[in-house]
């Protein structure tokens, strides 16, 4: 049998697999998926809703308006858009529970690819809108005031904050080596914080290699850079 021959019949056969546009299980999303029932049940109840979102109606609605504009798609001829308050609720439903995206996307009833496509998205219009608000980036008042925090509810003069960090397992990128292995022997990105006095964090970095040392994690850091050069703040 020639390879053109057998070409043809492997894209027959993909073509067949692929026969459904759209699977009969997710063409019953706006009637069976989550968002549309039991969301919908769960915000006459704020303390469920907020057992399944770890936030009550009140601020899921809030945080809505805030990123609406920025996670909002428009609708094409093949398909309707999904709204930005269903966007929403799968990301926060993942970052709630830490559920694989094949999870999600069958509670939801939309695509696995549409999840992964989703999360990121949306986690990151969250942090763009609200950092500036609950994470500003201190100023010199602000690490007096952290210090003074300390000295008078701890008796530890002289601290501009705790810092620690945290490995965060992931799955290896392809071709990284040994760039996220750490001493574990796992694959991993660190969560660098600094907290006050309060165990309010005040700066976090996320996203160094697993491999780096804690020393080389705050050096490689925005925090260690204005450390160096002397500035107010990390930048």
């Amino acid at each position: 049998m020639c390879l053109y021959c057998v070409f043809l019949r492997r894209r027959r056969k993909r073509l067949e697999k692929r026969r459904l546009w759209v699977h009969p299980i997710l063409r019953t999303r706006n009637e069976r998926g989550e968002f549309h029932s039991l969301i919908q049940e769960l915000r006459l109840d704020e303390d469920r809703h907020k057992e399944y979102f770890r936030l009550c109606p009140a601020d899921f609605d809030r945080l809505l308006r805030m990123i609406a504009p920025l996670i909002e798609r428009q609708d094409t001829t093949l398909r309707q858009a999904i709204g930005p308050a269903e966007r929403l609720a799968i990301c926060l439903r993942f970052l709630a529970t830490g559920d694989s995206y094949h999870t999600i996307s069958k509670s939801f009833r939309v695509g696995k690819s549409t999840v992964v496509g989703i999360v990121p998205s949306v986690a990151t219009a969250i942090w763009e809108s609200l950092a500036g608000e609950y994470m500003p980036v201190p100023q010199e008042s602000d690490w007096r005031a952290i210090a003074e925090g300390f000295s008078s509810k701890w008796a530890f003069p002289h601290c501009l904050g705790d810092i620690d960090g945290k490995h965060i397992t992931i799955k290896a990128p392809a071709d990284s080596g040994s760039l996220y292995y750490n001493y574990k022997g796992q694959f991993s990105i660190v969560l660098l914080a600094v907290v006050d006095g309060n165990y309010l964090f005040r700066v976090v970095d996320i996203g160094a290699f697993g491999k780096s040392s804690d020393g080389g994690t705050l050096s490689a850091s925005a925090l260690g850079r204005a450390l160096r050069q002397k500035t107010q703040s990390p930048r």
